[in-house]
């Protein structure tokens, strides 16, 4: 985890890698409750059975299940202190190179893209890989914007 003393520390911060999160399982009861919660029960993702003769040989997570875990993820690598509100902006270059077969375990690796200042604060542009352990290539690359205001 990197640390800020406070908003207007990250600027100039491009290139600085955070580290790792810690690790999370993607068990069967995460993604059938991200299915509940989105309405999206594809096979692929709900029906072990089904897929076990399907293409990946188990159930997956959505595509969806692994970018929102960003979420999860970004407070684990990045941190700034002395702020009164920070925002998440958005985020651009969504990528999902690998499926994550269930019982897989995730973390997220982060890196500082841009810093600038905005209206009132900073604009900080983290470029979070997801990483499937023991994958040859992530499981989702985001670059995440979160808005911190002093």
């Amino acid at each position: 985890m990197k640390s800020f003393a406070n908003p207007a520390a990250l600027l100039g911060s491009e290139g600085t890698q955070l580290g790792h999160s810690e690790w999370v399982e993607v068990t069967q009861e995460r993604i059938n409750q991200f299915a509940d919660a989105t309405g999206d029960h594809q096979w692929i993702h709900v029906d072990p059975v089904k897929a076990a003769d399907g293409p990946f040989g188990k159930t997956i997570a959505h595509g969806y299940l692994t970018l929102s875990l960003a979420n999860l993820f970004l407070p684990e690598v990045l941190q700034v202190e002395n702020f009164s509100m920070g925002v998440n902006y958005g985020c651009e270059k969504v990528r999902f190179p690998a499926p994550v077969p269930v019982g897989s375990r995730l973390r997220g690796a982060g890196e500082v893209v841009s810093a600038e200042e905005v209206k009132g604060g900073v604009q900080v542009v983290v470029r979070m890989t997801i990483e499937v352990e023991g994958g040859e290539r992530p499981a989702c690359v985001v670059d995440t914007i979160s808005r911190f205001f002093p």
